[in-house]
């Protein structure tokens, strides 16, 4: 298994899990960077912070698999996950955003993880790795 695609995985998982953070610590910057400026107080910030939140569990997901040698099932997370920035693209459109934003932030991070999770699929072998007891 070339080393490159497991490196741009562990990437990719960290950069979610610090965007997650971001919702979390500055919801308000972090919404106008998606493409849709929200405040971060009132109602809409129980909705930044959920998203914060999978922000964070998808990006731990995706690194627990990569511990674990799962590549080919990281491969298929990858492409089922391309869904997220995919509808993303959409929302940024249908609430007044930016193309330029929509498809050089969400349509950029879809193709991304489509190219990735289709590399893994394409030359990775699932190899677990045992540990005794737990998870992990």
């Amino acid at each position: 298994m070339p080393r490159t695609p497991l490196i741009l995985a562990g990437l990719l998982g960290a950069g979610i899990i610090v965007i997650g953070l971001r919702f979390l610590i500055s919801p308000e910057t972090a919404a106008t960077n998606f493409g849709v400026p929200a405040t971060g107080s009132g109602e809409a910030s129980a909705y930044l912070a959920t998203k914060g939140v999978r922000d964070i569990a998808s990006g731990l997901f995706g690194l627990l698999l990569l511990a674990r040698g799962l590549y080919r099932t990281l491969g298929g997370f990858l492409l089922l996950a391309a869904l997220i920035p995919i509808v993303d693209t959409v929302i940024v459109l249908n609430h007044g955003g930016s193309l330029p934003v929509a498809l050089g932030i969400h349509g950029a991070t879809a193709a991304a993880l489509l190219g990735l999770g289709g590399w893994l699929l394409s030359q990775a072998r699932d190899q677990p790795r045992h540990h005794a007891g737990g998870i992990g």
